[in-house]
C-alpha cells in the first residue's frame, strides 16, 4: 500500500459527521448539486405486496462534474492542501472516475495532474481524462500493479498523491453526497430518509456517508457485486480483505475496501450486500427503461440489491437513499452489455 503524506490538515480524527459539514462549506460552490429524482414504477417493484409503500430517491452523481461523484473528496483533498505541497503537481491511480475528478481538480488549481490508470480502463473514462488535461500513464489492473507504477512516477516526480479513496479529506468530500441527499429529499419531496444504500468498491464514499449519517437516524447498507466482495466478506470476517481479483462488470468496484475506510465501516454500515452480474444489468437496463438516464454498471449495484429477494428479507422500508455513483460507461458496448439472453 503507498504511504501519501501526511501534511497537518490531515487528520483521522477529523472523521466525523461535522467534518463532512466542514467539507461541503468547503466544496459546495466549486461541484454540481445533482438531482433526486424519484420513479413510480421502480419504487413499486420495490414495494412489491407489502402494506408498507416503500419510495427510492435516486441521488444522480451521473450528472456531477466529470460524470461521478469523485469530483467532490478530490477536490476537497485540494482544497486542504498547502500552496507549497501543490509546486509539483498531484498524482493518483485511478480506474477512470477519479482520474477525471482529480485531473478537473487539478486544472481549477492551475497545477499537472499524473494519472495511472489500467490498461483495462473503459475507453472514454480514458479520453475523458484527457480531455481534462491529465497526464496518463497506463499500469497492469490489480491495486498492487496500479501503486506501484504511481509510485514510481511520485519518486521521480515529487507530485502529491491523492489516492482514489483512502484518505480522510477523500471521505469527508464523498459524504457530502448523503448530506446533499438528506436535505433535498426533506425539502424537495417531504420526506425525511429513512435509510440509504450505497455502492462499495474502496470505500470511499461508503465511509463518507456512513459519516454523514451518523447520529441522524439514517440507516446505511452497502452495495456489492458479488464476484469483488471484499467488503462482504471483511465484515464477515473481522479483517479487512486486501486483495481484489476480478473482472465484474461494475469495474469502478474492483478495489480493495482502503484501510482507514474499513473501520468506519465496521463501526457505521448496518449490512453489506452482494449481487449478481445479472442482477447489476437488469438493474442497469430498469434505469434506462424506466427513468431514461444513463448511469453506469457500478451505479447499478445499489438499486440492484434494493430490487433483489435479500433486500426484501431485510424488511426495510419507508424513504430509502440509492445513491447512482456515475455515468461514465462506454455508449458503443452499452448495447452489448444489456442484451438480454
Amino acid at each position: 500500500m503507498i504511504e501519501s503524506r501526511d501534511p497537518e490538515s490531515v487528520k483521522v480524527a477529523d472523521l466525523t459527521r461535522q467534518g463532512v459539514e466542514s467539507a461541503y462549506a468547503l466544496i459546495k460552490s466549486k461541484v454540481k448539486k445533482t438531482p433526486v429524482l424519484t420513479n413510480e414504477s421502480i419504487s413499486t417493484i420495490v414495494t412489491g405486496s407489502d402494506d408498507v409503500p416503500t419510495t427510492l430517491f435516486f441521488k444522480c452523481e451521473n450528472f456531477q462534474k466529470g460524470g461521478a461523484f469523485k469530483i467532490r473528496g478530490a477536490m476537497h483533498a485540494l482544497e486542504k492542501l498547502r500552496p507549497e505541497e501543490l509546486d509539483n503537481g498531484v498524482i493518483t491511480h485511478s480506474s477512470g472516475n477519479h482520474a477525471q475528478a482529480l485531473a478537473i481538480a487539478a486544472k481549477a488549481k492551475g497545477v499537472k495532474a499524473y494519472i495511472v490508470m489500467p490498461s483495462n480502463s473503459a475507453r472514454p473514462k480514458i479520453e475523458a481524462t484527457q480531455s481534462y488535461g491529465g497526464h496518463i500513464t497506463f499500469s497492469g489492473p490489480t491495486a498492487p500493479e496500479r501503486e506501484y507504477v504511481t509510485e514510481t512516477i511520485r519518486k521521480k516526480t515529487s507530485a502529491c498523491l491523492i489516492p482514489p479513496y483512502d484518505h480522510p479529506n477523500i471521505i469527508l468530500g464523498q459524504g457530502t453526497v448523503l448530506l446533499e441527499l438528506m436535505a433535498q429529499t426533506q425539502a424537495e419531496y417531504g420526506h425525511k430518509l429513512d435509510a440509504v444504500i450505497v455502492p462499495v468498491g474502496g470505500g470511499g464514499l461508503l465511509a463518507g456517508c456512513a459519516l454523514a449519517a451518523h447520529g441522524t437516524g439514517v440507516r446505511v447498507f452497502a452495495a456489492e457485486p458479488a464476484l469483488a466482495d471484499d467488503c462482504s466478506r471483511g465484515i464477515e470476517t473481522g479483517q479487512r480483505e486486501p486483495n481484489v481479483t476480478t473482472t465484474t462488470v461494475a469495474d469502478g468496484l474492483r478495489t480493495p475496501v482502503g484501510v482507514i475506510n474499513f473501520p468506519i465501516i465496521q463501526k457505521y454500515v448496518e449490512k453489506v450486500f452482494t449481487v449478481s452480474e445479472e442482477e447489476i444489468l437488469s438493474a442497469m437496463r430498469l434505469v434506462l427503461e424506466r427513468i431514461k438516464i444513463v448511469v453506469e454498471p457500478s451505479a447499478a449495484v445499489p438499486l440492484a440489491v434494493a430490487l433483489s429477494d435479500r433486500w426484501k428479507k431485510e424488511g426495510v422500508k419507508g424513504s430509502i437513499g440509492i445513491v447512482f455513483s456515475g455515468g461514465n460507461v462506454d455508449l458503443d458496448k452499452i448495447a452489448d452489455l444489456l442484451k438480454k439472453p
